[in-house]
């Protein structure tokens, strides 16, 4: 059984949001033991699902990859793949392309999809699409001061922001020298 002392990301859901009745945080029950909003007046579960993080691994054909300069919190002034949260609306793709445009401005082809990291303990999927970049010219967006093309061995990998962005990066230039891309799926603690 999953307990709310051993749920990582107990939410804050207090009123209802279809009757705006008070909650009350238990199992619901049939099947499912893990603490929940639910509301008493209405019967609604209110299910809390994990964020999707959609980003590129945008690259040129010499094999330099796209980086941005993070110009917000969290991990401002570190180095990143250009991704950000999906929208409503929008597939996995075209999440990742709008934050490439967002971020870094880049004209990219979307190829396959790349790295698919769980990382349960902030309650994120972070998804990355393989891109080729279609020029070397870039507009930035107010979420980056800068930009950068980076060779393996021009990575700042000791200011790269995120522990997803670095282990995508490892497995793109592992890849890369294997000659053979593949799709990898991990965790990340």
């Amino acid at each position: 059984m999953f307990t709310s002392e051993r749920q990582p990301h107990r939410t804050d859901i207090r009123y209802c949001r279809y009757c705006g009745a008070p909650v009350e945080r238990r199992a619901p029950g049939q099947g499912d033991e893990r603490e929940r909003a639910v509301c008493p007046a209405c019967g609604t579960i209110h299910y809390v699902n994990p964020l999707l993080v959609a980003g590129t691994v945008p690259v040129l054909d010499d094999g330099r990859v796209l980086l941005c300069l993070r110009a917000i919190e969290p991990r401002r002034g570190y180095w990143t793949l250009p991704a950000g949260f999906m929208e409503l609306g929008e597939t996995l793709a075209q999440g990742a392309l709008r934050e490439t445009l967002e971020e870094a401005g880049a004209q990219i082809d979307m190829g396959p999809l790349f790295t698919v990291i769980s990382v349960a303990r902030v309650g994120q999927v972070h998804v990355y699409f393989r891109a080729r970049l279609l020029s070397e010219q870039c507009d930035p967006g107010p979420e980056t001061l800068a930009v950068r093309l980076a060779a393996e061995a021009e990575v700042p990998w000791a200011e790269i922001a995120f522990p997803t962005v670095r282990e995508t990066l490892r497995r793109y230039f592992a890849d890369r020298r294997a000659g053979a891309f593949g799709v990898h799926p991990f965790d990340l603690p």
